[in-house]
């Protein structure tokens, strides 16, 4: 039910309906799209960047809060740390458990290596639970040239293309290892997969599970995990890296949260798969980013030498909640617009083609709000409708859980439409990987959102569960193949990284990585 104060545009937006949905609305060109995105798109605003002063980035910007991470000082006491006795040994070290990880774990053991899988908070905990949809090239006029042009296009040509072509070569490989795993995609009377559209993409190519997809494929995932019997340490994030004589990684320095504790691992080969950085809340924003989301991994991949690539680039997905507080910044999924839902402004007005890049769409949104065009809530915020009444009767069946979620807030979301503003969503760029999860740091690798370069500035809807399992499957199995022998283990590169940050004066004074937000200060 929506207040009173909101009733003048529900009654505009409601009187346009029969308009809007015959009304036409042009492309933007890309002389538009380049103005429009420094104008308003968050990355480009004032303060929203620090520059890095020290490491294999130094001199390159970066978000001021993931700069305070990077400036800061490490969590361990070295001189307490015993590395010629470590508690475990093990050939391949995930770290994480979301889909990227569990992928890796299977994939390394697969392979016949030794796993260990230890995680921040409990297995499977991770953004990628709540994921609705995954890109993959299986439609019948569909194909790994058109998702790759598609992608490649939607990242404003600054994805890397041999990590593209990868993503989309391995896709429909993806799909039916789930198939056989158990994964319950849905599929029509004929049983052919039910594609959705997305913005961005030039083909229906997004499967789904209802609006479950990456709770689906995480069940399945953790069963398998479990049916081989692979270790997890549960509430043992990783603080620091452990590098041997030669600068290879050679293992992790992880905390105990239950014991208080560090913890050593010894490994011929670390996957790291930490995930983003939502949880840092970028210039106060709000987050669709799951609890564990602090960018961790970037902070000790780039203290043992590792490079960063589009680290100042975040993705702000289009429609966060703005109305009911309860609901505030969470996800409201694209398919949304995908199934014909429109962006109307207070006077009733459509202002963009929904189904533009979601630079394109989130900078839209923030310049109507700007320019007065948005709707105002009591509490202060301001945002802008999203007709969920147009949503074509036939797809409605894929929103079931937004449907219900609602309901709860008495909103009728097939009466009513949604009031939305753009919400931090997603890293764009990530630590620098070949097309095997390699990073710039032998026997280290990454996979998932912690990782840059598949995305470039931009990432297409879905592109993103694709890519977790591409790249945890390549690192896993990569891994397992080069595995050699570690050296004698040290961590002698975090004295040197704490002594270039005095040089510099650079230190920020905040302990890192973070591992849980602080919301204390809020």
């Amino acid at each position: 039910m929506y207040p009173p104060e909101l009733q003048d545009s529900l009654d505009k937006l409601e009187a346009s309906r029969d308009f809007r949905r015959t009304q036409p609305l042009e492309r933007i060109t890309p002389e538009a799209k380049d103005a429009l995105l420094r104008a308003y798109h968050p990355d480009y605003q004032a303060g929203a960047m620090g520059i890095i002063k020290i490491g294999a980035n130094a001199g390159e910007s970066a978000p001021v809060e993931l700069v305070n991470l990077l400036h800061g000082n490490s969590r361990i006491n070295l001189d307490d740390i015993d590395l010629t006795q470590p508690d475990f040994v093990t050939d391949v070290l995930v770290v994480g458990s979301g889909g990227a990880g569990l992928t890796a774990a299977l994939s390394a053991h697969d392979s016949g290596a030794r796993v260990l899988i230890a995680t921040k908070l409990r297995n499977g905990d991770s953004n990628t639970i709540m994921a609705t949809g995954i890109a993959a090239p299986t439609g019948e006029k569909d194909s790994p040239s058109a998702h790759y042009l598609d992608t490649m296009g939607g990242s404003n040509f600054t994805a890397t293309p041999e990590l593209v072509k990868a993503l989309v070569t391995d896709g429909p490989e993806i799909i039916a290892w789930f198939e056989a795993l158990g994964v319950r995609f849905d599929k029509d009377d004929n049983g052919d997969f039910k594609l959705g559209a997305a913005g961005g993409y030039s083909r229906r190519r997004i499967h789904s599970c209802g609006d479950f997809t990456g709770l689906d494929i995480m069940r399945v995932l953790k069963d398998e995990i479990h049916k081989r019997g692979i270790h997890v340490l549960e509430f043992a994030p990783a603080v620091e890296l452990i590098l041997d004589d030669e600068a290879h990684c050679a293992g992790a320095i992880l905390y105990d949260y239950d014991r208080d504790c560090t913890i050593t691992v010894q490994a011929k080969a670390v996957i790291l798969t930490t995930g983003g950085i939502g949880r840092l809340h970028l210039r106060g924003a709000p987050t669709t980013n799951h609890y564990g989301a602090t960018a961790d991994g970037l902070v000790i991949a780039y203290r043992a030498g590792a490079k960063l690539l589009h680290q100042d680039s975040i993705q702000y997905h289009p429609t966060g909640v703005v109305y009911p507080n309860a609901f505030f910044g969470q996800l409201v999924s694209e398919r949304c617009r995908g199934s014909g839902g429109q962006l109307v402004n207070c006077h009733g007005e459509r202002f963009v083609y929904e189904l533009e890049t979601r630079d394109v769409v989130a900078s839209s949104i923030i310049k109507a709000c700007a320019q007065g065009d948005g709707i105002e809530t009591a509490s202060g915020h301001v945002g802008v409708w999203l007709d969920t009444v147009t949503i074509r009767e036939e797809d409605r069946w894929k929103l079931q859980n937004l449907h219900k979620r609602f309901l709860a807030q008495d909103i009728d979301i097939w009466q009513k439409p949604l009031l939305i503003y753009p919400t931090q969503h997603y890293q764009n760029g990530g630590v620098l990987i070949d097309p095997h999860g390699r990073t710039t740091i032998p026997n280290l690798y990454a996979a998932g959102e912690l990782a840059g370069g598949i995305h470039g500035r931009n990432r297409l809807a879905a592109n993103s569960l694709l890519d977790i399992f591409v790249f945890g499957k390549r690192a896993g199995t990569h891994a397992t193949q080069t595995l050699s022998h570690t050296q004698s283990l040290t961590l002698d590169h975090l004295r040197e990284y704490a002594n270039r940050l005095n040089d510099a004066n650079a230190e920020s004074g905040v302990l890192s990585p973070a591992l849980l937000p602080e919301y204390r200060k809020r």
